[in-house]
């Protein structure tokens, strides 16, 4: 249930982002969600794709530095308070979110999609998951 998702670490100039989403098309590696984040120097581009392995060899064949990491999918419903209560329990929990990101799901009736990097990811499974929240794995994140 645990997603595979990958930091590519960036200069932060134009057409860094560019050259990467061209070598992804391609190679046709379907992005399913990202994010960036930026200093001064460089930026980290998080992606979830198709096929993080592929994915992570071809931008290394690139000279591109990347590294994957493990986060949850939680499907939410696109509603006031429902990210507020998921938060509660990883608060209650004492568990600590490094960081967080969110799209919308591609399956019928669109929900919102979180995704979570914790520093116990274990344990942040545990707790939503016995809270009765919906964590969704990378065949449901392809779907569609």
């Amino acid at each position: 249930m645990n997603i595979t998702q990958l930091s590519a670490f960036l200069e932060n100039k134009p057409g860094s982002l560019e050259a990467v989403l061209r070598i992804l098309r391609d190679r046709d590696i379907n992005i399913i969600a990202l994010t960036i984040a930026e200093t001064p120097d460089f930026g980290i581009l998080r992606l979830i794709v198709s096929n993080p392995e592929e994915t992570r060899a071809l931008l290394k064949e690139h000279n591109i530095t990347t590294a994957a990491t493990e986060v949850l999918a939680l499907e939410l419903e696109d509603r006031p308070g429902t990210l507020l209560a998921a938060v509660s329990v990883i608060s209650k929990n004492n568990l600590n979110i490094e960081y967080m990101y969110a799209f919308s799901s591609r399956k019928e009736g669109v929900r919102a999609v979180m995704i979570f990097r914790f520093d116990n990811i274990e344990a942040a499974k545990a707790a939503l998951l016995g809270e009765g929240f919906s964590l969704i794995g990378m065949a449901e994140l392809t779907k569609g």
